[in-house]
């Protein structure tokens, strides 16, 4: 453990191979077709405290549409938006959601407004990737952060004053209809693909249900057969999304953060027999420079006059170099992962020399595992 410590520059994070674990099937899987869909809308936040946007074209546009809906006539020079600010409003509708139910929504900024802080949203539709309103948002901002501006400019920020959320601010106006209900079969999508643990939910499904109630698609789904009547889709899907399914183990990957120098090793990794050499060179330079002081000397009447001339430098350079003895090191077959990693420290590799060597050994076939660098 000593050893391991002297990594002072890299984060490496071990991943041991332990026994197979059981995880529930809802948490690695999820059914086809439920799901949420993204809305957006833009809109108006009015009753700011002169943190909006001001002169904006945009929201002094809008204000000027909104206003005319009630009958009134002005343009955009009779309007101020001082306490106004246009608007993003963002939400996702959750599956299976029916009209006249509430959901939250998000409010960002998208002019010059310094604050949300006390707006209220003014009515805006929430429109899905098909051009439908599926809800109307409208309400008070609950804003997190504060923004405060003094007469000098100066100013204090804490945390994003410019997004708001308005609790149960939107009402669904439309459903979006799923083929839950109507399918023979349900399809269940793995979150991560692999034909293991596809084979392994079937078994287990199978184990409970009885043969042939699961089929293995591919890597990422199997096929269920469900009841037609929807009170016995219900309550089978119950059951299922909570039977247990032994996990697959991961393939064998080695994952490098370049930024942080951060380094997983997957448990499953393996190095074939290979030596590896590992030193340092260190170059040193010492400037110290040789002055020697100049004067000037005249003669005006039988006198004798010095002046200070310039200086004359000598260059004098001191070069040294130090290079480490190269310390080996033999991986033989089948080496584990934690002899992989006690003959790396051992050496006191930094952050870049770990990379290098991993770097190396999957060049040359050594290490049996996919190198990912983010």
């Amino acid at each position: 453990m000593k050893r391991f410590l002297r990594l002072a520059f890299a984060t490496l994070v071990l991943l041991v191979p332990s026994a197979a674990l059981a995880e529930r099937i809802k948490d690695v899987a999820s059914i086809a077709g439920v799901r949420g869909n993204q809305l957006v809308g833009y809109g108006i936040v009015v009753g700011l405290a002169g943190t909006g946007d001001g002169g904006n074209g945009l929201t002094l546009q809008s204000m000027q549409a909104m206003v005319s809906r009630f009958g009134i006539v002005t343009d955009t020079a009779g309007l101020n938006a001082k306490n106004a600010a246009a608007v993003m409003v963002t939400s996702e509708l959750p599956p299976f959601i029916k009209p006249g139910q509430k959901m939250d929504v998000t409010v960002s900024t998208v002019g010059g407004a310094k604050s949300l802080r006390g707006g209220t949203l003014l009515m805006t539709p929430l429109l899905g990737a098909d051009g439908e309103t599926y809800a109307i948002a409208q309400g008070n901002l609950v804003v997190g952060g504060l923004g405060v501006e003094g007469a000098d400019q100066s100013s204090l920020v804490v945390n994003i004053p410019t997004t708001g959320r308005v609790l149960g601010g939107a009402t669904v106006e439309k459903m979006v209809e799923t083929g839950f209900l109507e399918a023979d079969h349900l399809i269940l999508n793995l979150n991560r693909g692999d034909f293991t643990a596809s084979h392994n939910m079937a078994e287990a499904i199978n184990e409970l249900f009885g043969a042939g109630v699961a089929v293995p698609l591919d890597s990422s789904s199997v096929r269920v057969r469900a009841p037609q009547d929807a009170a016995q889709r219900v309550s089978f899907v119950s059951l299922l999304e909570n039977i247990d399914v032994k996990e697959a183990e991961p393939p064998a990957t080695v994952i490098v953060n370049s930024r942080t120098g951060t380094i997983v090793i997957g448990g499953n990794v393996r190095v074939t027999p290979a030596a590896v050499t590992h030193g340092s060179l260190t170059v040193k330079v010492n400037e110290d420079p040789n002055v020697t002081p100049n004067s000037n000397v005249a003669m005006n009447d039988n006198q004798t006059v010095i002046t200070p001339a310039a200086p004359t430098v000598t260059p004098d350079s001191e070069i040294a170099v130090d290079e480490d003895t190269a310390r080996a090191f033999v991986f033989d077959a089948g080496v584990s992962l934690s002899s992989l990693v006690d003959a790396i420290n051992a050496v006191g590799a930094s952050a870049s020399d770990l990379v290098a060597i991993l770097d190396a050994l999957h060049e040359a076939g050594a290490l049996h595992a996919e190198l990912i660098v983010i």
